[in-house]
């Protein structure tokens, strides 16, 4: 008996089987346990992106709804709600609520940021529950996210119309100004006076004006009026042809402040209706809706809506007056909802449009009309 004990306490066979076993089992663990690991990654990542949607969202209705309504019940903070609890996370709705959506100022002290928190939290009563940390005392883990978007000044705008009309000025003759003015500087005590985009009191095109009908005709004699127009040649050949093209398809090429316009002569007042009435045709269901002051359309964005650059009316006046009549640069640019077509005029209202921050364009200036929306955190 004693030499069985003796062997057997020496004997290793089978001590591998142990290690294999022990082995396995950790290996068993880790894997289950990398399951609920890959699930938190996807559960942040599902998180971001609901935290990124509220933000734009918001940043879109400060853009294009109301700039200056930061309220819990404004269009700012409603859409980043609505916009965050749509992108869910593990398939629940994250939590959000008013005081998740803050507004900052930029780095430049401008009051343009918009910074929202979303949550699946134990403190919300939403975390996610683990699939196999359960069986290791671990029931749940907290995943959140923040988003910061940017309303910034653009200094670019592509798909520009291949038409300008004059930026606004201050009426002084017959105040206050209006469509239907003509700019003139010839009076020697009360001269119109126009100020440009770059200066703090620039008088021209701001989103206060949306809503404001304009009724675009061929410009007369080089007349400077508030509705008058200008044919641009945008390339891609001139000509009617080319022209109706820009207006219905767009010239992608951005264009900046500025930057130098040419007139383009090889074109009719019809041309210019007859594209205008494509557009129409594009999205015949589209309205301007004068409660809300906004365009409803169930085309996302509606290709009645378009980027028109004004041109700088100063500018343009200087060089009328030593006949060079086609001295054009822009001052700015709008955004015009094509309502309907009378005749060879068209029936517009100004509206915001996006444009773009190009990297190689310079600083935007302060009274540009159209907004970029961006993540900037």
């Amino acid at each position: 008996m004693r030499r069985l004990l003796h062997r057997l306490h020496h004997d290793e066979r089978g001590m591998s089987l142990v290690f294999v076993g022990v082995g396995f089992m950790a290996f068993l663990s880790a894997s289950m346990l990398a399951i609920d690991v890959g699930m938190f990654m996807t559960a942040r990542a599902q998180a971001q992106n609901s935290a990124d949607s509220g933000a734009l969202a918001s940043a879109v209705a400060l853009a294009y709804d109301d700039y200056t309504n930061r309220t819990s019940s404004g269009p700012a903070v409603q859409n980043a709600i609505e916009a965050a609890r749509l992108n869910q996370v593990m398939g629940q709705p994250v939590s959000i609520n008013s005081g998740d959506v803050t507004f900052l100022n930029d780095p430049s002290g401008n009051p343009n940021w918009v910074q929202v928190n979303v949550f699946r939290t134990s403190g919300r009563g939403n975390p996610v529950t683990t699939l196999i940390g359960s069986y290791f005392g671990v029931m749940s883990a907290d995943v959140m996210a923040t988003a910061t978007a940017e309303v910034a000044n653009a200094n670019a705008a592509g798909c520009a119309m291949p038409f300008a009309f004059p930026d606004k000025w201050t009426e002084k003759h017959t105040p206050a100004w209006d469509v239907n003015d003509t700019f003139s500087t010839t009076s020697p005590t009360n001269p119109d006076i126009f100020r440009t985009v770059t200066n703090t009191t620039y008088t021209g095109f701001t989103t206060t004006n949306s809503g404001l009908t304009v009724t675009l005709s061929p410009t007369v004699g080089y007349a400077i009026k508030a509705n008058f127009y200008i044919p641009l040649d945008m390339g891609g050949g001139g000509g009617s042809a080319s022209y109706i093209n820009n207006i219905v398809n767009c010239d992608p090429s951005l264009m900046h402040f500025n930057d130098p316009l040419t007139e383009e002569t090889g074109v009719t007042a019809s041309d210019t209706a007859n594209a205008a009435s494509q557009l129409i045709s594009q999205d015949p269901g589209a309205y301007w809706d004068s409660t809300n002051n906004q365009v409803v359309s169930s085309v996302h964005p509606s290709p009645r809506v378009v980027t028109v650059p004004v041109y700088d009316t100063g500018y343009f006046e200087a060089g009328k007056k030593v006949g060079n009549f086609t001295q054009l640069r822009i001052s700015n640019f709008v955004g015009l909802f094509i309502e309907s077509v009378s005749g060879t005029n068209v029936v517009a209202r100004i509206t915001p449009i996006a444009g773009t921050v190009d990297t190689a364009g310079g600083t935007a200036p302060v009274g540009a009309f159209p907004k970029a929306v961006r993540l900037v955190e």
